[in-house]
């Protein structure tokens, strides 16, 4: 299981991989990156900036405080990627392993699959889908067993199902697409005018 460090490490490097960004730009991509669900405080970010900083991963770029007569005074500090940051987001990109299979790492992986190779993109989503293939199974039999308990649990359990059986559609289609033998995520099933 990737720790939750590990992620925000990934996080980080693939959005600096793309451009240089000061903190606060860092902090609303890397929530968009991160989901809903982990919102990320400037008291998690900064220490984990500092900590890539130390490791040569990253650099800050001071920029002189603004004009006088604007809005802020305050020096802005911009982070971008060192050569061995970038080495270090591409070794952490051709890894395929479990824990890029798990809830916590999968996510994030999946925001920068666009710079990754096509063969460990396969053996990721194909090693996901293994992953949820167990969860649901395990959750159906959970469910078979709640029968006749609280209703609000056995909704949460049938919930659970729903929703992992989604996710396994969505990734066998990926999986297709990857391999050539479907369309593409983005490619919409209306018809044109002309059809």
């Amino acid at each position: 299981m990737a720790r939750r460090g590990d992620t925000l490490e990934l996080a980080v490097l693939g959005l600096l991989h793309e451009n240089p960004l000061h903190g606060y730009e860092l902090r609303k991509q890397l929530n968009l990156v991160l989901g809903w669900g982990r919102v990320l405080s400037y008291g998690s970010l900064y220490p984990a900036l500092k900590k890539l900083s130390k490791a040569g991963l990253i650099v800050e770029d001071v920029l002189p405080p603004a004009a006088p007569g604007t809005v802020s005074r305050r020096q802005r500090i911009t982070y971008r990627l060192t050569p061995a940051g970038d080495e270090r987001f591409a070794k952490l990109m051709s890894d395929s392993g479990p824990s890029t299979w798990e809830d916590d790492n999968f996510d994030v992986r999946f925001a920068f699959f666009g710079r990754t190779d096509r063969a460990i993109r396969l053996r990721v989503l194909e090693g996901r889908r293994s992953r949820l293939e167990e969860r649901l199974s395990q959750v159906r039999q959970d469910l078979d067993r709640s029968h006749g308990r609280d209703t609000y649990a056995r909704e949460l359990k049938r919930h659970g199902v729903e929703s992992v059986e989604r996710e396994l559609v969505w990734l066998s289609e990926l999986i297709a697409a990857e391999r050539g033998e479907g369309r593409t995520p983005t490619t919409t099933d209306h018809p044109t005018p002309t059809e």
